[in-house]
């Protein structure tokens, strides 16, 4: 091939491949996307899957709903009047007593000699006193010599009596009827007034002891019935107010309130804690939905209803609320479908699919 022919092949390729390049580096306008920009663009808005509920009126009950906890009808812990060596034990632990029944005992062996002395001299004193009164009948003793040994007769039977109290003094008996705890002395050990031999606990009747907020302290009343429940136990048990106290508390602002529960199997022991439930009055065909359906914003109370598959929130005046609902005074109808799920996403007009619907 002739020299200048090849050398020319050479320079058109090199022009062929500048002007490429050239054409690429340049920007230009892409057809398709010049036809895309031109065609309106769609907004689309995601439908948002909620739960419903169907409004329908039903009785609506107010209550309060507080913690107590049981307490006996009566606790005592048990201990002597006096101080000595415990002679005598008469109980066994766990076991019912009886008022007035003999529990334990301290050595009495002292008081027992003083009353025998006090107790043989009695005799005598008594005749002395029937023989001066019969010689008084006949002037033949003054009035003064009388008077004597009746004082002292009298002294006498003061001093037995004396004795025979710090006897009963060493005896520890129920002061009411009751079952006995864990006993906390032996026979041989010293027991003093501070001494605790054991402890009495009467639960027939049981007491639930609670407290209630201040709005609702007159509300309660003696005579106010009430449902308690206790772990452990499925059935509820109803109670009976019989005293508040006389005024509030300073620093919670509650009132104290007991009630009592006759307990006659002994079912029920102190120290467990309770549910209370106090009603106040039941509403019939009350409007009623679930608080999570509420939405406050800027204070006012709003509900989403459905519409033709659209959300449209509706202003709502609430009345008394219970554990899981909210009355509603207006603004609702029945029949409405209200929307009780994904109310915090939901904006007026939002398409939505209901998934559930009570």
């Amino acid at each position: 091939m002739n020299k200048k022919v090849k050398w020319g092949l050479v320079a058109v390729l090199v022009i062929a491949l500048g002007i490429f390049g050239f054409y690429q580096l340049t920007p230009h306008e892409n057809e398709e996307l010049s036809a895309a920009d031109t065609q309106p663009k769609k907004r689309t808005q995601n439908v948002l899957n909620v739960n419903a509920q169907i409004v329908k009126p039903h009785t609506l009950t107010d209550e309060i709903q507080v913690s107590g906890k049981l307490v006996p009808n009566e606790e005592v812990e048990l201990s002597f009047e006096t101080s000595g060596k415990i002679t005598d034990i008469y109980f066994t632990e766990g076991s019912f007593v009886k008022k007035g029944q003999l529990l334990a005992k301290v050595n009495d062996s002292h008081l027992q000699a003083q009353l025998q002395r006090l107790e043989a001299q009695l005799p005598l004193a008594q005749d002395r006193v029937y023989r001066q009164k019969a010689l008084l009948q006949l002037d033949a003793v003054s009035k003064e010599a009388y008077e004597q040994v009746k004082t002292e007769l009298a002294t006498l039977n003061a001093d037995i009596d004396k004795v025979k109290a710090e006897i009963e003094m060493t005896e520890l008996r129920a002061p009411f009827d009751g079952t006995l705890g864990l006993r906390q002395v032996s026979v041989g050990s010293y027991a003093s007034p501070s001494t605790i031999v054991a402890k009495l606990t009467n639960l027939k009747p049981i007491k639930i002891e609670f407290s209630v907020p201040e709005k609702n302290a007159n509300d309660i009343k003696k005579g106010t019935n009430l449902e308690f429940k206790v772990d452990g136990k499925l059935h509820p048990y109803e109670a009976q107010v019989y005293a508040t106290e006389s005024s509030l508390d300073a620093a919670t602002h509650t009132l104290s309130v007991r009630a009592i529960y006759p307990n006659e199997d002994g079912e029920l022991i102190s120290g467990r804690y309770a549910d209370i439930r106090v009603k106040q009055k039941e509403i019939a065909n009350a409007i009623a939905i679930p608080s999570e359906a509420i939405v406050p914003e800027m204070g006012i109370n709003k509900v989403f209803v459905y519409r033709n598959g659209k959300a449209e929130p509706t202003a709502v005046t609430i009345g008394i609320r219970t554990d899981a609902e909210v009355q509603i005074l207006d603004g609702l109808q029945a029949g409405d479908t209200i929307l009780t799920s994904g109310t915090l996403q939901l904006r007026k007009g939002s398409p939505v699919k209901i998934s559930a619907i009570d």
